[in-house]
């Protein structure tokens, strides 16, 4: 049977590619995306299996109202894709509050307004199947990342948590943790002024960045239909090589400082007196 998706961020990068994915299979799909004419060479070809929804996902109430138009029009859902969101990149002295207040708005309230409007729905139904895209600087930060980190960050520690309180529902919860691909990533990102002070740190940091690969992302569709299609998918899965050079060595630093530290670790509840 053809499966129902409802995926934010649908007009470009990941999000298209996941649609694309899902309606050249057969499935069906509730496509959002702030404009939906750049939906209608899907429409075009794929005619009813995909349903256009204008959506904005930092408006809560537009938001409970488009999964709930979705559920209507297709009377089911199984897959929810929480893909909406953008970039933010400078030093943290350089980060504006307006810059990093959207910043969470769209990545991390984005997520956190469609998964509250579907679960209602995946409960009642007793499956379903929550995809937060999340990135691999979502678990190892560099310098001008800051603002993008932590906002992929809180979307982990999120998932962590909805993973444990809906298992019992039947609804499945998967972190796609992305390297980089070639898509409009860095086109669609917000930038901070730069500070002068910065400017031998910025100059180190991008010319790391420009040797990165950046493979071609038309493998995403398929592998992200490999997770849905399994039967026991996982609560974290990479995109891409460059995560599996870089996340294990975080963690490794990260084990070897905290054994190195234990015993002040201990003395903190040992107590004075």
């Amino acid at each position: 049977m053809s499966k129902i998706w409802f995926i934010t961020g649908s007009s470009r990068g990941f999000g298209r590619r996941f649609t694309e994915a899902a309606l050249s299979r057969g499935d069906k799909v509730a496509a959002t995306a702030r404009n939906t004419d750049s939906l209608a060479d899907l429409v075009a070809t794929h005619g009813d299996a995909i349903l256009p929804v204008s959506l904005d996902v930092t408006d809560k109430a537009a938001v409970t109202e488009a999964v709930k138009q979705a559920h209507e029009h297709f009377g089911h859902l199984d897959i929810v894709v929480n893909n909406a969101g953008f970039g933010l990149f400078g030093m943290v002295e350089e980060l504006t509050e307006d810059n990093v207040r959207a910043q969470f708005e769209t990545n991390v309230f984005g997520a956190l307004w469609v998964t509250q409007a579907a679960l209602p729905y995946l409960r009642a139904q007793g499956s379903g199947h929550i995809i937060n895209v999340s990135s691999l600087l979502g678990l190892a930060a560099f310098p001008m990342t800051a603002g993008y980190t932590a906002s992929k960050a809180a979307i982990e520690g999120l998932s962590d948590s909805l993973a444990q309180e809906v298992a019992s529902f039947g609804i499945k919860v998967t972190v796609v943790e992305p390297g980089p691909f070639g898509t409009e990533f860095a086109t669609s990102s917000a930038w901070s002024e730069p500070l002068a002070a910065y400017d031998g740190v910025r100059e180190a940091v991008n010319a790391g960045f420009a040797t990165m690969p950046s493979p071609d992302p038309a493998g995403v569709g398929p592998a992200l239909l490999k997770v849905v299609d399994a039967d026991n998918p996982p609560l974290r899965v990479f995109f891409g090589s460059l995560p599996h050079q870089v996340v294990p060595q975080v963690y490794a630093e990260r084990l070897k400082t905290w054994e190195e530290w234990a015993e002040v670790s201990a003395e903190a509840e040992a107590g004075q007196g």
